[in-house]
């Protein structure tokens, strides 16, 4: 059932009701009006019966700062109080935000808990129906109150809602809800601030001029430093201008005495100077209307208690000029390493250039990397050069630009594939802006991955002193930022290992959860079936087609393995066989109806597979091989439709088979642990995001 308009008309007049006599949350009286009104049977001193009712559940709507108003359903009661970090993902309770989500998609999110799982057991002991027509009818119920009572313009607006202990009761038409105890709060609606002009992210990364203050003519500061990456990065310095009085050329570049004697408007401003000096460099910058957008590269605002409330004053003044004509200015950082955009032909990080040189490994780029820290761009590109993202933008401080604000402007662009974004903090109400980003991209096709620091007590303060955000609760992100579509990173080599993949097999077909599993070395092909499970998802070892296990059987028969190799899912194929071997058993695979992806050890260091650079024994038995792996795997890859990922678990002297292989667009990993998990995780992913737009 919906929550009817006289419902929530009762609940309106409720809250003013108790707003207007000075209280933050409903009488025990109005609770009991308010309850039946969605529908809900409230009996405070009833005794829970045998049965479904047994079950103790806690159902709630809260108000966050980040995500507004947000859905949880789990475990009541006694069982309430536990630590989540007992649990596995999703067992004891789960979140949603209300606007990216309806009943049928929070029931089957509730589905996923030891709560509901309790219910369906008892249900199925006594004979009865399951719960779900009864589940479905309160968090109906409840998003209906969510929408219509977290209103901007309403004197008094809902905080929380907390149905502890509730009970499902059986019954006609599915049963219903009774509560037992029930508590809601009030508050007065937040502001927000005004909305950035996102389209100015254009000017901000394909700039038709740049100017940067901040520069010196004597010592190689960071604004020099970034001077000299823009040049070498291939921007035309005709379109550089410093601002600095008393020069007329640094380094080639035309200098101009200030902001009022710039001949033309500048797409970008790149600030470079001490931070004490930003709080009127701002002001001029918005009074002049000389710059679209700006990048703040000092750090220290808002990060020590000292700076905070001119912080704050500072983030004022920017929003303010939003709500002038025109938008004002839209401003990156502070705190900010800078920006690295491919097509914008500028790299503006003070990094310099040898310390980390920028890779060349495609032709075409197809991902983003957002990042609140910049040296969590730096170390994750330096270890990792096949990432090479078309665009890498540090947000520092989000003094004003956002992660929703910039989730949404490449959310738009179609040439972008994955974005991979690293947050430490959202400002108030961003988490919403950003998962409703997140869905937008989904939907539209593209992955997000995404990792949030601050899951400890000492790593929320540690947020805090370097980039001035609040870390807000590890456990409602994640579940809210999944629900909406990301691919939520448990730690840093998850980070990487999701981003790649999700490059890497963009374009492939996910057609469903069995893997095809081989190798030549048992531990691993063993290994792979062990690493199937996720917290949420697991994918299983495909059923062999019997047209397979012959295919298979002909070519160990060929390859005189026959007697070595029993043909099943997953397959130990024997140190034995060499290249042609494993591939040809990989094209088998991969025709069969019953593998939606395949898994391939590629066994680098068995004596029949041209894994070395070179040959000191079998001189040209190398990958300069015609016949070895990295000459036939790209192009079977790339003529199936299917996911193929293959493992090269080797050391060092296997670094150069790995890199040609991935150099050519084959899914690498270097252990099958971490190959296969992230498989896993992504196939979930895709999944979901199928599932998403089948809903539209």
């Amino acid at each position: 059932m919906h929550a009817s308009s006289s419902s929530v008309a009762l609940a309106a007049t409720l809250f003013c009701q108790a707003g207007a006599a000075g209280r933050a949350a409903l009488s025990q009286e109005e609770l009991a009006s308010l309850m039946p009104a969605l529908g809900f049977a409230f009996s405070p001193m009833a005794t829970p019966s045998p049965g479904l009712a047994a079950v103790d559940l806690r159902i709630s709507l809260h108000f966050t700062r980040e995500f507004g108003m947000v859905i949880s359903a789990g475990m009541g009661g006694i069982d309430a109080e536990l630590d989540q970090g007992n649990f596995r993902q999703d067992r004891a309770a789960v979140y949603a935000a209300t606007e990216l989500t309806d009943a049928a998609g929070f029931l089957r999110l509730f589905q996923r808990t030891l709560a509901w799982q309790r219910l369906a057991a008892i249900a199925r002991r006594d004979g009865l129906p399951l719960p779900d027509q009864a589940l479905h009818n309160c968090f109906e119920a409840l998003l209906a109150l969510a929408g219509a009572a977290a209103a901007p313009d309403a004197a008094f607006v809902l905080r929380s809602l907390d149905l502890n202990p509730a009970h499902v009761e059986a019954g006609p038409n599915g049963g219903g809800l009774g509560v037992n105890q029930a508590r809601c709060e009030l508050g007065v609606p937040a502001a927000r601030r005004l909305p950035r002009p996102v389209g100015k992210i254009d000017k901000l990364i394909h700039p038709k001029s740049i100017g940067i203050i901040g520069v010196s003519s004597a010592n190689m500061n960071f604004g020099r430093i970034i001077l000299k990456n823009l040049k070498g990065s291939g921007y035309p310095p005709e379109q550089l201008c410093i601002i600095r009085a008393g020069e007329t050329e640094i380094d080639g570049v035309r200098c101009v005495e200030s902001l009022k004697a710039l001949d033309h408007k500048l797409d970008l401003l790149i600030v470079a100077v001490a931070a004490g000096a930003v709080y009127e460099l701002v002001d001029e910058i918005i009074e002049t209307g000389a710059v679209e957008s700006v990048m703040l590269i000092p750090g220290s605002l808002g990060e020590t208690k000292a700076s905070r409330e001119p912080a704050a004053a500072l983030a004022e003044r920017i929003n303010a000029a939003h709500g002038k004509p025109g938008g004002g200015p839209v401003f990156l950082g502070a705190n900010c390493l800078g920006v690295v955009s491919h097509p914008g032909s500028y790299d503006s990080w003070f990094i310099p250039l040898e310390r980390l040189p920028k890779p060349q490994k495609k032709p075409e780029r197809n991902s983003v990397m957002l990042s609140q820290s910049g040296a969590f761009m730096i170390t994750r590109i330096s270890q990792n050069p096949w990432l090479d993202p078309r665009y890498m933008l540090a947000l520092g401080n989000q003094t004003d630009l956002t992660h929703g604000d910039m989730l949404a402007y490449f959310a738009e662009l179609p040439e972008i594939e994955t974005i991979g974004v690293y947050i430490e903090g959202f400002r108030d109400g961003d988490g919403l802006d950003f998962a409703k980003a997140v869905r937008k991209a989904v939907v539209k096709g593209k992955q997000v991955v995404v990792y949030k620091s601050g899951r400890t007590a000492p790593g929320m303060g540690g947020v805090m002193g370097h980039t001035a955000s609040i870390a807000g609760d590890p456990i409602l992100f994640a579940s809210v930022v999944r629900q909406a579509g990301a691919i939520v990173a448990d730690d840093f080599n998850s980070f990487d290992d999701l981003f790649y993949i999700a490059g890497a097999l963009h374009h492939k077909k996910i057609g469903g959860n069995r893997l095809g599993a081989i190798s030549g070395a048992g531990f691993e092909a063993v290994g792979m079936a062990d690493f199937l499970g996720a917290d949420s998802f697991a994918m299983e070892m495909g059923a062999l087609d019997t047209a397979t296990v012959s295919g298979v059987e002909e070519i160990l028969k060929a390859k005189k393995l026959d007697a070595l190799v029993e043909v099943r899912n997953p397959i130990d194929i024997n140190p034995g066989a060499d290249d042609e071997a494993h591939l040809q058993i990989v094209e088998a695979f991969l025709q069969d109806p019953c593998i939606d992806a395949v898994v391939v050890g590629l066994d680098p260091t068995a004596p029949s597979v041209r894994a070395l650079e070179s040959s000191k024994l079998r001189p040209g038995f190398d990958i300069t091989d015609p016949k070895s792996t990295v000459h036939l795997m790209p192009p079977l890859v790339a003529r199936n439709e299917k996911p193929v990922i293959g493992i090269v678990d080797g050391g060092q002297l296997y670094d150069a088979m790995s890199a040609r292989l991935m150099d050519q667009g084959v899914c690498v990993f270097r252990n099958c642990a971490r190959g296969t998990r992230a498989l896993v995780r992504y196939v979930e992913a895709r999944l979901y995001a199928d599932s998403l737009k089948n809903r539209r």
